[in-house]
């Protein structure tokens, strides 16, 4: 027998369960969140399944709050924004420093017009002199460059600037969106890399707790739109498991229900999710998840 075990970190408790082949429930335990460190909460809990059951697990999936609550706390790791071709009053909009110190949101010449064309050369010198200045204090960097969906050339280069000179994060804009809306997009790069270093954090520590246990599976995280995501695509852009809890709720509501029309209210110890589910299927959001104040471009239940 095979068995698959689901880990839910919530603001209150912390879920373990197991499922066998046929999708029923053989295990369930539960232990309080350790806020300050998470995988002492996942710990615990996995400790209080049985070990002979751990033995047959073959894949293990984890919903967390962790990039929720950043955003919606104010958390995360300081991080540089590097932004080819945006004006004073596009960083305005962006709501970028309403999150980030002012030092940290770098505007530089470059950047495309509508039809990809550039508007003007990238300052490579200005951009390699803001990453040297910058990165002892910042754990990673988003760039966003203006009407990077139609040319990511700039924000290719800055790429490579920013991983020639240092060794840390970086994510691009068009990696995350393809729609147009360059100052949420902006935001949606900077919110992403400040998720990194906690989110690569918990994995780490998960995947120790994993061999504790001797539990030897594939580690996948759930995203908010209620797929799986790799370990390496959750690490590069985390911000697609933001609402995992409620995605993970939304799916285990209709699976024990039975129902495929049904309104689901996920009640957790920091935010209150409800979702519509209609024909078996969650909403998802066409224009980008609600979190908070925060409106990234990232695919998720609606909620």
């Amino acid at each position: 027998m095979s068995l698959r075990l689901g880990i839910d970190t919530g603001g209150t408790f912390t879920d373990a369960v197991l499922v066998d082949d046929s999708k029923q429930i053989v295990n369930a335990e539960k232990s309080l969140t350790t806020r300050f460190d998470l995988s002492l909460g996942i710990d615990d809990v996995i400790a209080k399944l049985p070990a002979a059951a751990l033995a047959e697990v073959t894949m293990v999936s984890l919903s967390t709050t962790l990039t929720t609550n950043s955003v919606v706390e104010d958390l995360g790791a300081p991080v540089c924004v590097l932004l080819p071709g945006y004006t004073a009053e596009q960083v305005k909009q962006s709501g970028l420093l309403e999150i980030l110190p002012a030092q940290l949101v770098v505007t530089l010449q470059g950047g495309y017009d509508a039809v990809g064309r550039e508007h003007q050369p990238l300052d490579d010198d200005g951009a390699r002199e803001a990453i040297e200045k910058l990165r002892e204090q910042v754990s990673a960097f988003a760039i966003s460059s203006m009407f990077g969906t139609r040319n990511a050339s700039h924000e290719i280069r800055l790429k490579q600037l920013v991983t020639e000179l240092t060794s840390m994060p970086v994510i691009c804009g068009h990696e995350l969106a393809s729609s147009l809306g360059a100052p949420r997009r902006a935001l949606t790069a900077a919110l992403n890399a400040r998720m990194v270093p906690p989110i690569k954090e918990l994995i780490n520590s998960v995947q120790k707790n994993l061999k504790r246990h001797a539990i030897d599976a594939p580690l996948m995280l759930v995203k908010g739109d209620g797929s799986l995501a790799s370990l390496e695509n959750a690490i590069e852009k985390p911000i697609g498991t933001v609402l995992s809890g409620p995605a993970a709720s939304v799916i285990g509501a209709c699976r024990l229900s039975g129902l495929d029309n049904a309104i689901v209210a996920d009640m957790g110890g920091t935010t209150t999710d409800i979702a519509i589910v209609s024909n078996g299927q969650p909403e998802l959001c066409d224009d980008g998840a609600r979190i908070g104040d925060w409106q990234p471009m990232v695919e998720a239940v609606r909620v």
